[in-house]
């Protein structure tokens, strides 16, 4: 019997090693949800890029087929058609252009999780722990018979 209580401490050791890994190890359940918040934060992402992506397309679409909206433009550059003269007034910016937006980089991020050579350690010495208070305990009960 006495040699069958120390291998409670092997199961200890495996108990902790497999809780830690499902928890914080790197396929873990920290490491999971880190990882799914950064895939909503990339979804959001592409999404403001495929409104921003419509945007560009119909202002480039009226470009090419709206002659008033390119002599808008132009004027806003300084150009005038044949007829037309400019007066500037110096001290006012009137050539204010508007710039778009064009999204942002979204770098991800590496999930956080507790290594698996770490989480090995600490089973290691959680067990060896273990083992070691019961090897005490056994020997101050010997003592004191």
């Amino acid at each position: 019997m006495k040699f069958g209580k120390y291998l409670f401490a092997l199961w200890a050791g495996v108990f902790i090693y497999t809780l830690l890994s499902v928890f914080f190890g790197a396929m873990g359940l920290s490491a999971h949800g880190q990882l799914e918040k950064e895939q909503q934060r990339q979804e959001a992402n592409i999404e403001h890029l495929i409104r921003i992506n419509r945007e560009l397309e119909d202002s480039m679409n009226s470009l090419l087929y709206d002659r008033d909206l390119v002599a808008i433009h132009a004027r806003e550059q300084g150009f005038a058609s044949r007829n037309e003269r400019f007066i500037r007034i110096v001290g006012l910016d009137l050539n204010q252009r508007n710039f778009a937006s064009y999204g942002e980089l979204v770098v991800a991020e590496e999930p956080h999780y507790i290594a698996d050579r770490t989480i090995s350690m600490i089973a290691l010495f959680s067990g060896l722990s273990i083992i070691i208070c019961m090897a005490i305990f056994d020997a101050l009960k010997q003592v004191k018979n």
